[in-house]
């Protein structure tokens, strides 16, 4: 995978000249693979969902998506306006809540 392109402040990534909020740089290597694995799984099954036109299954894995985004940092609070043991919440909790929700 190319390095993607940062704002200088390292806060937003920078794709198709759109700026994204890029995921918190402090979440440990195995962890944020872990929620980018648990993002990826949740965004196939809304695919799956809409496929199906179930919109019970649409609002879970919708909601698996803002949970595991909301954790890498992407969503809420900025991660830069965070001190460091709220950072660590955020991600812990979301890996907590993905893991029951079937991980």
């Amino acid at each position: 995978m190319a390095e993607q392109e940062h704002t200088p402040d390292g806060h937003f990534v920078v794709i198709d000249g759109r700026r994204w909020r890029a995921t918190d740089p402090e979440i440990p290597p195995e962890a944020a693979a872990r929620l980018r694995r648990l993002l990826m799984a949740a965004r196939r099954d809304v695919g799956a969902a809409l496929r199906a036109q179930d919109a019970e299954a649409e609002r879970e894995a919708r909601a698996r998506v803002h949970l595991a985004k909301t954790a890498l940092g992407e969503r809420g609070t900025p991660w830069w306006e965070q001190s460091a043991g709220e950072r660590r919440q955020r991600w812990q909790d979301g890996l907590d809540a993905l893991s029951q929700s079937g991980d």
